[in-house]
């Protein structure tokens, strides 16, 4: 029998204070429903295996972040969302079935509750000085190329790049994933 919401948010309130058997029994909670979250999603099994065990090592590594008051599936189901764009991003698209499009618009019901991404994407960016911002902004999520983005902003190449870099950085401090972007 799946645990339910309860029951993984209170093992997550035990392993978030230390206790390996409750930190045991939240990771194990969890990996069915995020093993059949990546293969609703169009991953291949072994894709979504490995999937699953990186969402795992993300939860374990996290667990000091995750604030009580949240919704521990919305949480959980976020850092998976995250962890398939990334594969994504990395494989450029093997393994997946699923155009990303496709699997951002098809979030069921109990996932939406982790929120909008553009609406967390725009607050995260709004933490970020204003350059750093615009850099990522260009780059990253309107991809344009270094050259572009120099030409548009009228700042050096190597400005924009050092810019994006530590506007990532920030980023991860923030959210607490690692990102694997290449900056040129």
């Amino acid at each position: 029998m799946t645990p339910d919401e309860t029951q993984l948010h209170a093992w997550m309130l035990g392993a978030q204070a230390g206790n390996p058997v409750a930190t045991r029994c939240l990771l194990d909670g969890l990996a069915p429903r995020l093993r059949a979250f990546f293969r609703n999603k169009g991953a291949r099994p072994e894709d979504a295996e490995d999937l699953v065990q990186e969402t795992l090592i993300a939860i374990y590594t996290k667990r000091a972040m995750f604030d009580p008051a949240q919704k521990l599936l919305a949480w959980t189901y976020a850092i998976a969302r995250y962890r398939m764009i990334d594969r994504w991003r990395r494989t450029g698209k093997r393994g997946l079935d699923l155009p990303i499009e496709d699997f951002e618009h098809a979030l069921s019901a109990e996932e939406t509750e982790a929120g909008d991404p553009t609406r967390d994407i725009a607050r995260l960016l709004g933490d970020l000085p204003p350059k750093q911002r615009t850099a990522i902004e260009l780059v990253k999520l309107k991809e344009l190329s270094i050259a572009e983005a120099s030409a548009q902003t009228g700042w050096s190449a190597s400005d924009i790049k050092i810019s994006i870099h530590r506007g990532l950085k920030t980023l991860m401090r923030l959210v607490g994933t690692s990102a694997t972007g290449d900056l040129s």
